[in-house]
C-alpha cells in the first residue's frame, strides 16, 4: 500500500482506548478499511464507543483516507513536512502524466521532479491540519481531480 509520512502524531492515544488489545484490534481495522466509506464507519463506531476523537486520532484516520484514495493511482509514498514534500510514484502510475509536466510548467516555483518517479513541491504546511488538506490539494492537482 502507499506509505504516508507527515511528521505529525497520528494515532491512538493511550488515554483514549487504554487497553492495549483493543488498541491494537482498532489499529488494525483502521489499516484494512478498504474504502472511504469502511473508514467513516468505523471512525463513526469508535467515536459511539469511545467518545470524541483526539487530535492525533482525527489525524490517523485521514492519514487512512488519504492511502485509499493515492494507492489506486500508483503513489507509493507521500512524505511532507512544514514547508512542503515529495510524492513517489510507482513505474506505471494510473493518471496522465502529462499532468505533472502541467503542474511544473505552470508553477517551477512550487512543483519540480526529483528523478524520474518523484515530485517535489513547495508549500507552507506548518499546521497538522493543513498538512493534510494540502497534500490532499496536490494529489487531486497531480491526479487530475481538479
Amino acid at each position: 500500500g502507499t506509505e504516508v509520512d507527515l511528521h505529525i502524531p497520528a494515532l491512538l492515544p493511550d488515554d483514549y482506548i487504554p487497553d492495549v488489545h483493543m488498541r491494537l484490534i482498532q489499529y488494525k481495522r483502521i489499516a484494512s478499511a478498504e474504502s472511504t466509506e469502511a473508514l467513516r464507519e468505523l471512525k463513526v463506531e469508535m467515536i459511539d464507543r469511545f467518545g470524541l476523537l483526539p487530535e492525533p486520532a482525527e489525524n490517523l484516520f485521514r492519514v487512512t483516507e488519504l492511502k485509499l484514495f493515492a494507492q489506486p493511482f500508483g503513489v507509493e509514498k507521500i512524505e511532507a513536512g512544514p514547508a512542503g514534500g515529495k510524492l513517489h510514484f510507482d513505474a506505471q502510475p494510473q493518471f496522465d502524466p502529462m499532468r505533472i509536466v502541467q503542474l511544473i510548467q505552470g508553477q517551477p516555483d512550487v512543483f519540480k521532479l526529483d528523478g524520474g518517479e518523484r515530485l517535489v513541491f513547495h508549500a507552507d504546511l506548518a499546521d497538522p491540519g493543513s498538512r493534510i488538506d494540502g497534500v490532499r490539494d496536490v494529489l487531486d492537482r497531480v491526479i487530475g481531480i481538479q
